[in-house]
């Protein structure tokens, strides 16, 4: 990581008298403590992210093991992911919001607690019904743990420098956990066997809560009295939970099946009604005013085309070099690397500078444009493709990624209020999973189609898998040109209404004596 960035000059004081020297780590051993204090608690969320963005993606390479152990059906297989990923998906907006209400650092220790035990369930899974109840306590967890993350990220780090900094660490954790977690799941499943996939999270999860106990701020939320709406709650959480089955069981039912089209009416009739629901409570569980920030729904948009978008990378890219290329759990993990290390390189070294430099509203274009380039790239994949000339280019290209997403995240969280930091959290990780599922339905929906469409035409197995992926890609290439046409339209010009956060010094450490109060 590279060093803090310097305090600010003295400036004369208006009135005529000598300016008093800001306070820094240097001169006043205070701050210098609440400085590494918050670094401390950065470390925390930022392992507890990793450890839930890891297990989203470490499962994926041991699903061949887990379905010869446990004698999973090809469809019941399936599971082993949905179950993570719809509640995962739809929990988040309303555990970010019950964090702002009964306090973050409690939602964040209790997501953690239960992810972990459940990690430890499904590693002494020995049934199919075990693993899958244990992955959705997993999916349950992550929702508490990440969806008030940022939330207590933005007001740790109010200082704008520091906080570009903070959101840069947080954002390469995300973008960089995916594609490690495919990494460890190969090498732990052929080293040892997939049951570590889960006992590895045992010792990060209990480390996360040894350290978040006393270094995460005590805080305490005005209560549920303040937006208890629980007809909300069940709406919200019923409608996208509903919308997430619907999308994830499409590759199974299809679009135009009554299972899909019903579900998914079902949906939308729910989030309907839970806006009216919202604009009408008298203590709405998600306040509209955040939607009213062109910087919190723009940066959302953009973001849920990206992500679909960007599935093709994730996953597609992964099934192309074992099913084409032949490679193993573990080669596939290493071959995608290189984009995890760019992606790092650019999140860590330069993405806070440009920001600085030249604002979150300019340097987000830039970053989408090289995910365009890395999407057109892989349209022109060949069948017998060698990595250095026509795979390494594409890893590299990812550094898009580490220029878009510390951009958007601080976008995201440009309106929220200290009473609403969570909810915006929560709505920013919500959009990111919706935006995967989407992904994962439609673009490996089109591609399955095309491959099946010219094997029965007597394509060569390898040929007609290459087709179907490049169609993807080529869909994935579209999204993400609707994403930078609606980050030039949405945010291109800064708001004058800002957070009540922004421009603030950061809150005085909690005393030891109260620091391990949850």
């Amino acid at each position: 990581m590279s060093a803090l960035p310097a305090p600010p000059p003295a400036t004369p004081a208006t009135d005529g008298t000598a300016a008093t020297e800001p306070a820094t780590a240097a001169t006043d051993p205070t701050a210098g403590s609440a400085l590494r204090s918050r670094w401390v608690a950065l470390g925390v969320l930022a392992t507890g992210l990793l450890m839930t963005i890891l297990d989203g993606s470490i499962v994926t390479v041991a699903m061949p093991a887990i379905q010869r152990d446990l004698g999973f059906s090809p469809a019941g297989l399936s599971w082993v992911v949905n179950a993570y990923l719809i509640p995962f998906g739809s929990l988040l907006l309303l555990a970010g919001r019950l964090g702002d209400l009964l306090g973050r650092k409690r939602m964040f220790l209790a997501g953690t607690a239960v992810f972990t035990a459940a990690s430890l369930l499904a590693g002494l899974a020995s049934s199919p019904a075990v693993l899958i109840a244990a992955r959705f306590l997993q999916g349950t967890g992550s929702a508490m743990a990440s969806a008030v993350g940022l939330g207590i990220l933005v007001t740790l780090f109010a200082e704008p420098a520091e906080r570009a900094r903070a959101i840069a660490v947080f954002s390469f954790t995300g973008a960089a956990g995916a594609s490690l977690g495919q990494v460890l799941g190969g090498v732990l499943t052929d080293a040892l066997d997939w049951h570590w996939i889960f006992f590895i999270n045992l010792p990060i999860g209990l480390a996360v809560l040894a350290v978040a106990v006393p270094a995460l701020p005590a805080d305490r939320g005005p209560g549920l009295r303040e937006g208890a709406d629980a007809v909300g709650a069940f709406l919200v959480t019923a409608g996208l939970m509903t919308g997430i089955y619907a999308v994830v069981e499409v590759e199974r039912y299809g679009w135009d099946s009554a299972h899909t089209l019903g579900l998914g009416a079902s949906a939308v009739a729910l989030l309907i009604a839970f806006a009216v629901r919202q604009a009408t409570a008298t203590t709405p569980l998600v306040p509209l005013r955040i939607l009213r920030s062109r910087g919190v729904t723009g940066a959302n948009a953009v973001q849920m085309l990206m992500v679909a978008a960007l599935f093709t990378f994730q996953f597609l890219v992964a099934q192309y070099l074992q099913q084409v290329l032949g490679y193993g759990a573990a080669g596939t993990g290493l071959a995608m690397l290189p984009a995890a290390v760019v992606i790092g390189a650019v999140s860590l070294g330069v993405s806070a500078r440009l920001n600085a430099r030249f604002g979150e509203r300019n340097v987000l274009p830039a970053g989408l444009v090289l995910l365009i380039g890395m999407m057109v790239l892989l349209t022109r994949l060949p069948v017998r493709a060698d990595y250095v000339t026509d795979l390494l280019p594409v890893m590299l290209a990812a550094a898009g990624f580490g220029l878009a997403l510390p951009a958007l995240t601080t976008l995201a969280m440009s309106g929220a209020r200290d009473d609403d930091a969570g909810l915006a959290s929560g709505l920013f990780n919500t959009t990111q999973q919706v935006g995967m599922a989407l992904g994962v339905a439609v673009l490996s929906t089109l591609a399955a189609a095309r491959s099946e469409h010219l094997l029965a035409g007597g394509s060569s197995a390898s040929a007609a898998l290459t087709s179907g992926y490049r169609l993807a890609f080529t869909v994935g290439a579209g999204l993400l040109v609707a994403a930078f046409a609606v980050a030039v339209l949405t945010l291109r010009r800064p708001e004058t209404r800002k957070p009540s956060w922004a421009g603030r010094a950061p809150a005085a450490p909690t005393p030891p004596a109260n620091a391990s109060t949850p």
